[in-house]
């Protein structure tokens, strides 16, 4: 049985402001789709032009929210999870707090006083999605907010940590002060690739936080940038992953253990010297609605049962239904309960 604050997820509130564009939009913006970026000047206009042009939907999201709220929903013991976070003081905001807290997720936002809630641009084309993330107080979040004795308690409490790569671009502190509490007391620490920039732009960072990751997530795309940013002269992710689970690690307690999804093509898992294969639940064209949150709603799956010690293959499995909830919907949203056995 998962116990009171058992997960604790760290990382970018934002709303998601999700849309079916156009070819021409995507190119009008140079938006390329199943990647994520910030959001620099040339993309400040299209989220104005989304909401006019098109039918937007408004979602809380953030990598790291969607996982820890799936977690939560597979789990169905409220108060099971926590989350922390930056946002604004603002009407978005207060939508966030009330959607996460709905879900069952015990949140501790640090609220800025001056930049508003974060929002992330979601352009679906074919079902297929692009993110472009305007981070504003998500940004501001401080290794501060998380030393108050109220927040370091959800730390303590906790067993198990998770934290998608996009976080390493705001506070690097807190994921470090996390990362080494996790390592001294034994406890499992986890992370995401989460995008080609993080791998590309964020290395030395993310190269500091991976000895302490007991679990490596990310996907093809993500893998075969990290494998290319470190000069390692292989595309075949299976090697990649494989690679990523040997890399040293800071404290002896636990293996490494990389987990790679690859859209439709099954699943990699790699740990003591080997690599598994496992096929995910196939979906008819038709039925796919936008894969936004796909691969955040695999990463919760999979940590709800890591969370109740179930074996790898549980992990898997509960990963790839979780997924494939996930694409019949719009955004990051599901059922009100699993059918998950």
């Amino acid at each position: 049985m998962a116990s009171d604050g058992i997960l604790l997820g760290m990382g970018n509130p934002l709303l998601d402001i999700s849309a079916v564009v156009d070819d021409s939009f995507l190119q009008k913006y140079d938006i390329k789709l199943n990647n994520a970026i910030l959001a620099e000047d040339k993309h400040l206009p299209m989220y104005n032009e989304m909401a006019s042009k098109y039918t937007v939907e408004f979602i809380a999201g953030g990598a790291t929210q969607n996982s820890i709220k799936v977690a939560q929903w597979m789990l169905q013991i409220p108060g099971a999870t926590s989350y922390m976070g930056c946002i604004g003081k603002d009407k978005f905001g207060e939508e966030m707090k009330k959607n996460s807290t709905k879900a069952g997720v015990n949140v501790h936002y640090y609220e800025d006083e001056a930049a508003p809630t974060g929002t992330c641009a979601v352009c679906v084309v074919g079902g297929e999605r692009s993110l472009i993330a305007n981070l504003s107080a998500a940004n501001c979040y401080k290794s501060e907010h998380l030393k108050r004795p109220e927040n370091w308690a959800l730390v303590e409490k906790a067993k198990y940590f998770y934290i998608a790569g996009f976080f390493l671009t705001v506070s690097p502190e807190s994921i470090m002060l996390v990362a080494e509490h996790a390592a001294a007391n034994n406890k499992i620490f986890s992370m995401n690739l989460s995008a080609p920039f993080i791998c590309e732009f964020f290395k030395d960072v993310q190269e500091k936080a991976l000895p302490y990751m007991d679990y490596v997530f990310g996907n093809e795309t993500e893998a075969r940038t990290f494998a290319k940013v470190h000069g390692w002269e292989t595309e075949n992710v299976e090697e990649i992953a494989l690679k990523i689970s040997q890399w040293p690690k800071a404290s002896g307690a636990h293996k490494r253990i990389t987990v790679i999804t690859q859209g439709a093509d099954p699943v990699v898992i790699a740990e003591d010297g080997k690599v598994k294969l496992f096929p995910v639940i196939l979906l008819p064209k038709e039925k796919l609605v936008d894969t936004n949150g796909a691969g955040d709603a695999f990463v919760g799956g999979f940590l709800s049962q890591l969370v109740q010690e179930k074996p790898i293959e549980d992990c898997v499995k509960a990963g790839c239904y979780a997924a494939n909830v996930i694409i019949q919907r719009s955004g990051c949203t599901y059922p009100e309960k699993p059918d998950f056995s």
